[in-house]
């Protein structure tokens, strides 16, 4: 049987066009992929924010922005500290037990849930519907509080109630603790909230 004979010329303009067809679909696809990288912006809005917190005096409050989230970063007094202790029997989850991967990092399982037990560090933001609670660090009876109140913050959406550790009342809407953010102290004074040591 004879064999056909291969025409040169047709072979090296085929490795070519194949050559010049691989090129063209990886310059295609360089472009295609790039787009699955998170953009400047993106990253920015995801990145750690460094806090000073040396102004902060106690029963005064700071908030920054982290992941278009408010944190707070509130410098309780020794009597807030106090309080807190007293409040467990009225508290939903008192020990941050509940999803606790997700709200609490272990450094902040404790009964102030924080690293420093004067300065609590978390997420302003209600576990109920994603309502931003007010400020109520004043005692006593108010409008929609309890006459034995001890300082914490109201949801004025729908009534839940969170003390000075962020941890919330019984028989609200609010589910869970509010979230206590990952972060770390870089020094006495300064705050990195996004990232910890873990």
């Amino acid at each position: 049987m004879s064999e056909t004979p291969v025409d040169s010329s047709k072979r090296t303009w085929i490795i070519t066009s194949a050559c010049a067809g691989a090129v063209g679909g990886v310059a295609a696809a360089v472009p295609f992929v790039s787009t699955f990288q998170p953009s400047e912006k993106a990253k920015a809005a995801g990145a750690a924010v460094e806090v000073d917190i040396s102004a902060l005096q106690p029963g005064e409050k700071l908030t920054v922005e982290w992941r278009g989230k408010p944190v707070w970063i509130i410098r309780r007094t020794k009597e807030q500290l106090a309080d807190l202790a007293t409040l467990d029997d009225q508290l939903a989850d008192p020990e941050s037990k509940r999803k606790p991967s997700e709200f609490t990092p272990v450094y902040a399982r404790n009964p102030w849930r924080s690293i420093k037990e004067e300065v609590l560090v978390c997420v302003g933001i209600c576990t109920h519907l994603g309502c931003s609670p007010v400020d109520k660090f004043q005692t006593g009876a108010q409008p929609s509080l309890p006459a034995d109140w001890k300082g914490g913050f109201l949801c004025p959406c729908h009534g839940s109630t969170f003390d000075l550790a962020g941890r919330v009342f019984k028989n609200k809407p609010a589910p869970d603790n509010l979230e206590v953010p990952p972060h770390m102290y870089l020094s006495e004074t300064k705050l990195l909230i996004g990232e910890d040591k873990a």
